[in-house]
């Protein structure tokens, strides 16, 4: 249900708000509009947990409190969510990606790389083919997959998908950190700030809130999905300024 790419949706945010109020008949205001803040939410996060470095060894603790430690950056990675490989791509670690999920189709350089199965169905022999140095594993697999994984000598890290601006910059950051890219990285989540910031002021006097229903996948018409209350889709919208009316369903 989750598996279009979190950080498409957030360079999406500037597009989303045109969207919201571009086209929307001016309204003067009634009453003072909340002001929403020009900085991104203060989130109490936990930066990556570094427990030893040197000159090139890297020692982390993921996702699932699990200390990984890479001997140097990774060179051969296997990407198990599409999350994960655009992230890769996006901090300028596209290269060192050798293999995907069956999920992962952007960008369009990923085409070309081997699939390994992908939700339940992962090939653990096809990964162990590839040689990587780091399988980069995301909330979509669970710990047995990644024990599996880990019981053939592979390494495995775990990043568990955001649910706000600032995890997502954690992930990234820790993405980083994993595969020697920590300059990209920086340089990305500075533009990602800036274009949030763009949209926090945009709205700021905005005094109506559109209704948004946002479809991830219309494979069954009859069956639509969309994103609930407490998703990254949800946050963007209330963060462009709409109102999600998906956004106090339950899970059914």
């Amino acid at each position: 249900m989750y598996r279009k790419n979190i950080l498409r949706k957030l360079l999406a945010l500037i597009l989303l708000t045109v969207l919201l109020f571009g086209c929307a008949p001016a309204v003067t205001p009634q009453v003072a509009p909340t002001v929403v803040s020009t900085q991104p939410p203060q989130v109490q996060t936990e930066a990556p947990t570094i427990a030893s470095t040197t000159s090139s060894a890297i020692t982390l603790t993921d996702d699932l409190g699990r200390t990984v430690t890479l001997n140097h950056p990774a060179q051969r990675i296997v990407s198990m969510a599409p999350s994960n490989t655009e992230i890769l791509f996006a901090i300028g670690a596209g290269s060192q990606v050798v293999g995907r999920d069956d999920f992962s189709d952007y960008p369009n350089a990923v085409q070309s790389l081997p699939k390994v199965g992908g939700t339940d169905k992962y090939n653990n022999e096809q990964i162990v083919a590839l040689h990587p140095d780091l399988v980069l594993a995301a909330e979509i697999n669970t710990a047995d997959q990644v024990k599996a994984l880990e019981g053939l000598g592979l390494t495995v890290y775990y990043l568990k998908n955001p649910t706000t601006l600032e995890e997502l910059y954690g992930n990234l950051k820790t993405v980083a950190n994993l595969t020697g890219h920590e300059t990209d990285a920086a340089t990305l989540i500075a533009s990602l700030k800036a274009r949030v910031a763009t949209v926090d002021n945009k709205i700021a006097t905005v005094a109506t809130r559109p209704s948004v229903f946002y479809e991830i996948d219309a494979t069954d018409p009859a069956k639509p999905y969309t994103a609930g209350p407490g998703t990254f889709i949800d946050l963007l919208i209330q963060r462009a300024g709409g109102t999600n009316i998906a956004g106090t369903l339950k899970d059914q």
